[in-house]
This record gives structure tokens, C-alpha cells and sequence, in this order.
């Protein structure tokens, strides 16, 4: 390496390539590729006696880049750390700094004695000069904020995970965070459980006006009395509201038809105003997960991996922030898009900049926004064919989300109506209608919420009568609390502080890959075995997994990043209790893990058939087990018949990361398959299909 030259280092190749474009001559830009350094996972490598000091080691895959790293960096004149713009980021740059001696090249003066930190959300010409412009030192507090967090999760689970093998099964583990999302998940299956279910009946009239056309109203009360009842209930961590009504009955719904027989229907009210539907701000890491999973059928592992890369190659600012903060330079810009493409009808007088509730967000930090605010189609078609369609897709959604924020908001004419009826009983009913049509689009040009919808009612007038065409009942049921799809957790842990936005992917996946919690057709359920553990870890360390000492221990990590605590009290604080909870919890009897039984007999012993969970997923076993060794896998089929050819069952498959699809059971004979599961009186669109073994989520 020539004299006066700057080493820059990095995680990502892709990264360094980008960067290496950007600075030019006088830079060499090399990539760490991720971690360099960290806790071994042969042994805990935490003195706790010494308050908690970690050990260290360097990374077994991670040797031979660091040989590359200290040759460089012996000869370079200065060395810039321009790691990730968070708390890991920060611990990486400082990781470097540890096995590249750069503090011991101060004190020694040797060549690489200046090393500096820049950090920037944007990977652009832009905003990589304004860094390097502006160096700093690395943020020791970060620093000590992510080690905590790290000594903390290795102190739950290399403590509990042995716990587990103990008193449940062998292969079982335990984490801070993913303790507490199993808990969310099985405490929703038991809320299901024991919800009652009642029936109760409403009532829809179709009526025909004097001009326009027909349109339906629903019945709202009887002699003053509403006909549905909003209830609400206390859950495991949120309250739930849901409809039951006081008409019960066949008998009493036919009765309340039969009042109505040959009743005049007047207009009683019609109310006319505007009603304004304000954009979404841009996207955080959570919003954009639960987004990318609602419309492009993204989990939150996909879609991290794929807003990576374009992070990483300079199309949108760093994904990983729960600040809905922007920049005044990037609002002006989106201005500029919206005048230049919609017209100046679509722009507030002032730009519009969003204030985080979330006391814990970094709001030095931006949202997820596109760098570059050019013609979108024409950075999708690039983006498409440069990285790929599923970055294409999801680059569209974070650009149309932004830009929508900068947008006026949409405006529907809205009309309330009342009719009013007499029953032959002398009782009054009251029928409402709501409809609503869009007058001003605003944000909605560009970006459409899901379950956008306009029902338009004709004129009517005060005192109109209207003629009834039909009157039916409908039977209901009381709707129980809906299990989690990876959206709505994510959603929740969020709301109650629990995680970060770098944590609620991995975590996600780590609790389906240990089956702790199954998908299926998009819902999360607990297995046999998420049940024992989270029951076992309840009772014995309820503190540790509930709610509030979770979502304190975040605002405990965020105090230690802002100076307001030191880490090693902290960690004394939680751990002092939990070493007494642990000496307990030993002295307690194993937990058995339910099994379900099949009803069939195993063909090599005569015992019952039960299902049991491995590391591939669920399989039947025999029940006598290790004494009779037989196994099969598990056929789950839905009780139709092949759309294709007509004669194999639909079956439940999995991909080798486990996301289920629909099969024909004579594949590879016939190779139909679907995402979606098939309904019996329609046919498959295109673009459900699928290949088996294909997962067209990973891009």
C-alpha cells in the first residue's frame, strides 16, 4: 500500500464496492464481512464474578480476514471504521478496534495511530463525503448499550437452555426476547381456548329509493336499544373488543321479521360532510416488516434480507431504525416529486415532518426512505434487473410509502343515513346506511392502504319513503381473539417495548426453526413443545418472561446508551435474582411434553402411534420409543382432490426452510402446487402457482 493512503473498512462486499466508488484515489475500502470477534459458544465466557467481563475470541471463519486487516492496516496512514449506523455497528467498530491494536498503535506511534469512526444512513456520493468530512470517535456508550444487551441473552440462555435439557427435552433453548414471544403466542392459544362462543343474529334491508339504485342498511336498534353489544375483555397484553348482540335465537330473529312484515320505511336523517384520510408516515423496520408481509407475502426474515441489499447498494437509507424522523433535504426532494409528477393540487404548504411517539427511538436516525427520488418506474425496471424482482417490489413499496407522506390527504364526500320503522308490536327499529366517494385522492395517487373501499349511497331526502325489497337475518358468532400471523407480533412486541428493530426477524424465525411455534395458512400456533417450555419457564421465571420487566430492560439498554446508567450494575440487578430463581428451578421435577396420539397402531410393535416434533418438524413416532424405533412422516392432506390431474389428494408440504405449501400427493407423477390453499368451487389464478420445493418469497 503507497504512503498517505486511508484504509476504510466496512461489513459488507457489496458495501465496500460502493464506497470504493465514492472516495477514489487515496482510499482502499475493505469489507470485515460481519462480526471479527465474539463470545465462543463452547462455554458461557462470562467472568460474572468480575462484573460480568466477556471473553473474547476471534471469529473461526472471520481468522483469515483479519490477517488481511492487520497487514493493511500496519501500513496504512489513517484507517476510517465505517461500520452500520446502529448499536451493533457501533460494537463492530469497536471490535476492530480491539484486534487491530489501533489503541496500542497510539500509545506506540506507530503508523496506523489515527483511526477514526464515520457513520452515515445513506450509502451516496452525498452523504459518504459529508461523514468522512465529519469523523468522530466511536461511541462507547453504544458500545457498552449492545454488550449489555449480548452478556445479557448469553446469561439467559447458556443459564436456562441446559435448564430445559434437564427437565423438558435435550436440543431445548431459551432467550430473553424469544421466551417472551413464545409466551405471546401460547397466552393467545389458551385467550382462543377459552373464549365462549354465542350465537346472536343481525339484520340487513335492502331498500329501493325513488330515484338511484338499491342499496343495503343494516338494523342499529330496537326501541332504543342497541341490537350489537361491544365487549370488551382483558388479555394477556392488550384488551379486546368484540360483537355479540341480544337476539340469540332462530325464534326471536323470525319473531323480529315477522314485526316488520308489511312496515313503512322513512328517511329520518341524511347527513352530508367531508371526511379526510391522512397518509401513513414512512416506514421503520417494524412497519415495513408488517407491510411487506400484508402485501407482498414477505416474512420478516425476506424482507430484511432483500432491504439489505438495497441498502447496501445505495437505493434506500439504512433499514434498520424505528424513527419515522426525515431529513429537510430529503422532504424538499420528495416536494420537488410530487409538484414535478402530480402537480402542485397534491402539496401541503410546508413540508410534513413526523415527531416518534416511541420514547426509546433513535431520532438521529431517519425512516426508510429511497435515496434517490428520480422516475420511480424507471429504478424499479433497474433495480429488477440489477438485483432482482423481489427488491423491485419491495423498493416500490418503501418509495411510494414515503413519498404519500409528503402528500395532502384524501378526501371523501361521506353520507349518514337513518330510516326509521314501526313494527306491527308498536316497536321502533332503526336501520343506519354509510357511504362514502372519493372527491380528492391526495396521498392515494400513489400509495393505497389495503381494504380501501367506496360504497356510494343515491340521493335521498329527509321524509322519503322507501320501499323495503328484502329483510333477512343473519346468523353470527361471537369472534374470538385471532392468533398472531408474524405482522400482528411484530406489531405487539413493538407496542409494549419489547425487542429492537435488528431483532424482530431473527427472533421470528429462531422460535419456527426450534418449532417452538408452527405457521399455518399464515397464523402462528404453539407446539406441544413451545407449550411445556413456556409453561415451565412461567412458573419458574415469570419475571424474566413477562411483559414489563422485558420492555424496562430495553429502557435499561437505552439508558446505558444515552449515559444515563452504567452497564455492570444493571446487569447485577437482573442477575443477583435470577441466580436465585435458577438454584430453585433445579430442585423442581421434569415437565412432560404432550403428545398427540394418531388412534393408529405401529405396524412393528403393536404400541400406539403418537406425533412427536424433530428438528425437521412434526413426524409419527412410535409410543414406544427408544425400545421400537419406527417412524414415518406425516401426511396432512385438506379433503380435496387435485385441481391438475384429478386424482391425488391435496397434501400440506413444507420447503426446506419451512414455509408450507400445497401439493398433489403424486408428485413427481404431478407437479401442481399453490402457496395458497385451493378452494373446492374455484380455480387456481396464475399467479398463486408454484413449483414444489420453490419459494418465490426469497426473491
Amino acid at each position: 500500500m503507497p504512503l498517505n493512503m486511508n484504509l476504510v473498512i466496512v461489513e459488507s462486499p457489496t458495501k465496500a464496492k460502493m464506497l470504493d466508488k465514492f472516495l477514489g484515489k487515496g482510499y482502499k475500502v475493505l469489507s470485515s464481512k460481519g462480526h471479527v470477534r465474539d463470545l465462543p459458544k463452547s462455554k458461557i465466557s462470562i467472568d460474572i464474578e468480575h462484573d460480568f467481563t466477556p471473553v473474547y475470541e476471534e471469529m473461526e471463519k472471520a481468522k483469515e480476514t483479519i490477517a488481511i486487516l492487520r497487514k493493511q492496516a500496519k501500513e496504512a496512514d489513517s484507517l476510517f471504521l465505517a461500520t452500520d449506523p446502529d448499536r451493533e455497528g457501533e460494537a463492530i467498530a469497536w471490535h476492530l478496534v480491539q484486534i487491530l491494536d489501533l489503541d496500542k498503535a497510539k500509545s506506540v506511534k506507530r503508523k496506523a495511530k489515527n483511526y477514526k469512526r464515520v457513520s452515515f444512513h445513506e450509502i451516496t456520493k452525498e452523504a459518504v463525503e459529508e461523514a468522512f468530512k465529519n469523523p468522530r470517535e466511536v461511541d462507547l456508550l453504544l458500545v457498552d448499550a449492545q454488550q449489555a444487551r449480548r452478556i445479557l441473552d448469553r446469561l439467559v440462555g447458556y443459564k436456562l437452555s441446559p435448564l430445559l435439557w434437564k427437565k423438558i427435552r435435550r436440543g431445548l433453548s431459551a432467550g430473553r426476547v424469544q421466551s417472551v414471544t413464545v409466551r405471546f403466542i401460547v397466552e393467545r392459544e389458551r385467550e382462543i381456548e377459552k373464549f365462549g362462543k354465542e350465537i346472536y343474529f343481525a339484520f340487513k334491508a335492502t331498500f329501493s329509493p325513488k330515484k338511484g339504485d338499491n342499496f343495503d342498511s343494516y338494523l342499529e336498534k330496537v326501541d332504543d336499544k342497541n341490537l350489537e353489544i361491544k365487549n370488551t375483555i382483558q388479555l394477556f397484553s392488550d384488551k379486546y373488543q368484540y360483537t355479540s348482540g341480544f337476539i340469540k335465537t332462530a325464534d326471536e330473529a323470525n319473531a323480529l321479521l315477522s314485526d316488520l312484515t308489511g312496515a313503512k320505511y322513512v328517511v329520518s336523517l341524511v347527513k352530508k360532510d367531508e371526511q379526510k384520510r391522512y397518509p401513513y408516515p414512512p416506514f421503520t423496520t417494524s412497519s415495513l416488516q408488517q407491510e411487506a408481509s400484508l402485501r407482498l407475502s414477505l416474512s420478516p426474515k425476506n424482507a430484511m434480507r432483500l432491504a439489505q441489499k438495497l441498502y447496501e447498494n445505495g437505493f434506500i437509507t439504512y433499514m434498520r431504525t424505528d424513527s419515522i424522523n426525515l431529513a429537510p433535504q430529503a422532504v424538499d426532494k420528495m416536494r420537488n416529486f410530487i409538484v414535478n409528477k402530480f402537480g402542485k393540487s397534491y402539496l401541503p404548504d410546508q413540508g410534513i415532518f413526523y415527531k416518534t411517539k416511541s420514547k426509546n427511538a433513535q431520532e438521529a436516525h431517519e425512516a426508510i426512505r429511497p435515496t434517490d427520488f428520480s422516475a420511480l418506474e424507471d429504478q424499479v425496471s433497474r433495480i429488477k434487473n440489477d438485483l432482482g424482482p423481489g427488491e423491485g417490489r419491495l423498493f416500490d413499496l418503501i418509495f411510494r410509502r414515503a413519498v404519500s407522506s409528503q402528500m395532502l390527504p384524501a378526501i371523501y364526500n361521506r353520507t349518514d343515513v337513518e330510516i326509521n320503522a314501526t313494527g306491527k308490536s308498536g316497536k321502533n327499529y332503526l336501520f343506519k346506511a354509510s357511504g362514502r366517494k372519493l372527491k380528492f385522492d391526495g396521498f392515494l395517487k400513489i400509495y393505497r392502504p389495503n381494504g380501501d373501499t367506496e360504497v356510494e349511497l343515491p340521493e335521498l331526502s329527509e321524509g322519503e319513503q322507501l320501499n323495503c325489497v328484502s329483510l333477512i337475518s343473519e346468523e353470527k358468532q361471537t369472534t374470538p381473539p385471532p392468533r398472531y400471523n408474524e405482522a400482528s407480533l411484530i406489531k405487539e412486541l413493538e407496542k409494549n417495548g419489547i425487542g429492537r428493530p435488528s431483532t424482530y426477524a431473527p427472533i421470528l424465525t429462531t422460535i419456527q426453526d426450534r418449532f417452538y411455534a408452527e405457521k399455518k395458512e399464515g397464523r402462528l400456533y404453539p407446539t406441544a413443545v413451545g407449550i411445556a417450555v413456556n409453561d415451565f419457564l412461567v412458573g419458574k421465571f415469570e419475571e424474566v418472561v413477562g411483559i414489563p420487566f422485558t420492555a424496562a430492560m430495553e429502557s435499561d439498554l437505552d439508558d446505558i446508551a444515552s449515559g444515563e446508567k452504567k452497564w455492570v450494575p444493571v446487569l447485577r440487578e437482573f442477575y443477583k435474582p435470577f441466580e436465585k430463581d435458577l438454584v430453585k428451578a433445579e430442585k423442581s421435577d421434569r415437565v412432560p411434553v404432550a403428545v398427540e396420539k394418531t388412534g393408529e397402531k405401529c405396524p412393528k410393535c403393536g404400541a400406539d402411534l403418537i406425533i412427536r416434533t424433530g428438528r425437521f418438524g412434526r413426524f409419527i413416532s412410535c409410543s414406544a420409543f427408544p425400545d421400537c424405533d419406527y417412524k414415518a412422516s406425516i401426511k396432512e392432506t385438506i379433503g380435496m382432490k387435485c385441481p391438475d390431474c384429478k386424482t391425488g389428494d391435496i397434501v400440506i408440504k413444507r420447503t426446506k426452510r419451512r414455509r408450507a405449501f400445497y401439493g398433489c400427493s403424486r408428485y413427481p407423477d404431478c407437479k401442481w402446487a399453490s402457496w395458497k390453499k385451493p378452494k373446492s368451487d374455484e380455480a387456481e389464478k396464475p399467479e398463486d402457482q408454484a413449483s414444489a420445493g420453490t419459494d418465490p418469497a426469497e426473491g
